[in-house]
């Protein structure tokens, strides 16, 4: 027969921990892309009812370039974890409860031990959510 496999949103995915653990605001980090347009942003407001807190403009097109001019290629600064932790401060500051890093590469900057609020792990989010479907199909 066919193989059923579901599409796991990766927002979806990320949406039901955040709510899991009793949070409303998380701050959104990721490349410009995941930052302004609304195919994580709006389905996280819209199906969860989250409200979903982005770095100011200079702060995104910073990340956006430490995202694709430093971890992208391999290269991992203290200068820009520094910024990274500022970056994250700032999005507390405005009321974030949490964040959600929505980038493959931002967890090899950035980790819990690293800030003061919840982090989400997009990509292991997603990856532990597709394992547990497949685990409990049989």
């Amino acid at each position: 027969g066919a193989l059923r496999i579901p599409l796991i949103h990766i927002a979806d995915a990320t949406g039901e921990k955040i709510i899991g653990q009793g949070l409303r605001r998380p701050g959104l980090l990721g490349t410009k892309f995941t930052m302004e347009e609304d195919f994580y942003k709006g389905r996280l407001q819209e199906k969860y009812g989250l409200q979903v807190i982005v770095p100011p403009d200079t702060d995104r097109t910073e990340v956006d370039e430490i995202i694709y001019h430093e971890l992208c290629v391999g290269i991992i600064t203290q200068k820009s974890k520094e910024r990274f932790q500022e970056v994250i401060k700032g999005l507390v500051s405005r009321g974030a409860d949490g964040v959600i890093l929505g980038c493959t590469e931002i967890p090899l900057l950035i980790s819990q031990k690293d800030v003061d609020v919840p982090l989400f792990d997009t990509t292991m989010i997603h990856s532990r959510a597709a394992v547990e479907w497949a685990l409990v199909v049989e």
